[in-house]
This record gives structure tokens, sequence and C-alpha cells, in this order.
């Protein structure tokens, strides 16, 4: 089964309260299996130009099961996966996308974050991401 809406909602709460005591502002994406959106929040003031990103990053993540950020590895020039960024109807690859697994180690969803550094992104959309694991 995929991600549910209760899960979702705790990963978002998750990484809404790890913004917070880092001082960011984010938009946070949560999509199921099938990369459909779940939930979303924006923070208060966070960049309107991240909606987007946060989605895409979470849409990412889910498409080939691997955090954006090592997807980023992969795709620059003369990787094997140089501009598979194009793909899909855009994808984002660097750091804030994250796929959420089940107990079983199955994916079920994934994570989007952006808002601030790519280094920022990732630890908040980490900390979605454990408030579901193995749930």
């Amino acid at each position: 089964m995929g991600i549910s809406l209760e899960q979702a909602q705790a990963a978002v709460q998750a990484a809404h309260q790890k913004s917070l005591e880092i001082g960011v502002k984010m938009n946070i994406a949560i999509v199921d299996a099938g990369a459909n959106l779940v939930a979303f929040a924006r923070m208060d003031d966070a960049w309107l130009g991240s909606l987007d990103i946060s989605i895409k990053k979470a849409k990412t993540a889910r498409f080939f099961d691997m955090p954006t950020g090592a997807i980023g590895g992969l795709s620059q020039p003369g990787g094997p996966l140089f501009n598979i960024e194009v793909s899909n109807g855009g994808l984002i690859t660097f750091p804030g996308g994250l796929p959420i697994k089940d107990g079983s180690g199955k994916v079920i969803g994934a994570i989007g974050v952006s808002g601030d550094t790519v280094e920022n992104d990732h630890t908040v959309a980490e900390a979605g991401l454990n408030a579901v694991a193995g749930n």
C-alpha cells in the first residue's frame, strides 16, 4: 500500500517543525507511490518559486526511488544520466527529495522540500522521512 494521508501529514508536520528549529521557510510536498501529491504545506513567506520545485523533488525521488542529490551526481556532463532533468516534464536533480519506504523497504512515496540551501532542504526532508520510516 502507498503512503497514507496520516503518514503524509506526519511527514509534513515533522518537516515543518525542523524548518522552524533551523529558522527557514520551506515548501514541503509528499507524493504517494504513483507520484501523486498527497500533502503539501507552504510556510508563510516561503518562496513562491520553491513551491513547484518541492513537488518536482518529491516526484523525482519517487520516479527513480533515490535521493534527488544522488541523481544530480549522475546527471553531470559526461555522466550516465546527463540531461535527465529535461525528461518527465522536468525533474529536479539537486538535494531535497527523498523516497519514503515502509518497514519492509518498499517505496510508498516521497518527500520534496525547497526554500533554502540544498543542505537545509535535505535536512528538512530527512526530518519528514524519519517521521514515517518504518510506520
